[in-house]
């Protein structure tokens, strides 16, 4: 999974009441409250009257909203609070069982075997991309995980690699030594991080190693032991006369065929050495300058990029034709 799967905390036992008055006066306040509870997947009582497990993390976001609350000329007010009996404690228990929104997952994947042989192998990884998001998103609310969980992340599991062997079948790129394998590796490039490199970084966990180590360097850092390095002078994969790195990743790993990445490579050549001017350039630009400005890592600024070129992705592919 990308950098780990969200863990919930040690199953809590017992609970947060908030009880909210909302102004009726302002109602995009009150959407905003509505959906803020939603994403802390809290559950709703009824009006105005919300549960979650009692978690440090679910405390000090309740302390926030309350504070937002009252500055919106509300009340709100939150509650320590137990089941008096085991079958209370099971109910409540049961507001957030997350065992449907996994059990659907896994019916998405499973169906994807059938385009197995078939399908463009790269239209499957991008479903599996997307069920990976969706999972990290339901597993980060399930206070109380069962094992439907537990079957969601064997299948995708399973899904990933099955897809893995369709992408890269023979596993063993030019850019390496004769058959060394790609998958499960340690990535490196170099500091600072910009619009080739960021590309590149996406490229390999989305489409070569879902399970590769990210690493950044400063200048002086030595590269690690067994390390595959990328977006530097020396490095298994850089810059050619005519290509930048996410361009030279393509033609090398077998992956020029897909027209979506070769239109993202030209924004991300145009970014980094200009050239023929591309339409898209200027609000990729932007964007990520914006990851640049609001990430407080390098980990952080990845992922925020990742948004910005899975986007163009679902923008430019287009499934085979019959």
């Amino acid at each position: 999974m990308d950098e780990g799967t969200p863990q919930a905390e040690a199953a809590p036992a017992g609970w947060l009441l908030t009880i909210a008055q909302l102004p009726i006066e302002d109602p995009a306040s009150r959407m905003r409250v509505l959906r803020t509870l939603e994403s802390l997947g809290a559950a709703v009582m009824r009006e105005g009257v919300y549960l979650l497990p009692d978690t440090a993390a679910n405390r000090q976001s309740l302390q926030t909203l309350t504070e937002y609350i009252v500055k919106i000329a509300g009340s709100a007010h939150v509650l320590n609070v137990a089941a008096t009996t085991l079958d209370q404690q099971e109910e409540f228990r049961r507001l957030f069982d997350r065992s449907a929104r996994y059990e659907n997952l896994i019916k998405t994947v499973e169906s994807l075997r059938i385009g197995f042989g078939h399908s463009d192998p790269s239209a499957i990884s991008r479903v599996v991309h997307k069920q990976r998001r969706e999972f990290e998103t339901i597993a980060a609310l399930d206070f109380f995980p069962t094992a439907s969980r537990e079957r969601a992340q064997a299948s995708l599991a399973a899904a990933d690699a099955e897809v893995r062997k369709l992408l890269f079948p023979a596993q063993s790129p030019t850019a390496l030594a004769p058959g060394e394998a790609l998958l499960g590796r340690t990535w490196v490039t170099r500091k600072p991080l910009w619009a080739d490199r960021l590309a590149s970084a996406w490229l390999i966990r989305r489409f070569v190693d879902p399970e590769a180590t990210l690493t950044w360097l400063e200048k002086t850092q030595s590269l690690p032991d067994n390390a595959i390095s990328f977006g530097f002078e020396g490095a298994h994969f850089t810059n050619s006369e005519a290509r930048v790195t996410y361009e030279e990743m393509l033609i090398r790993l077998d992956l020029a065929k897909n027209s979506a990445l070769i239109k993202i490579g030209s924004i991300v050549h145009f970014l980094e050495v200009r050239g023929a001017p591309v339409a898209e350039a200027a609000g990729v630009q932007t964007l990520l300058q914006g990851a640049q400005r609001r990430s407080t890592s390098d980990a952080e600024l990845l992922s925020e990029a990742e948004k910005t070129f899975d986007l163009l992705y679902e923008a430019y592919y287009q499934p085979p034709k019959n």
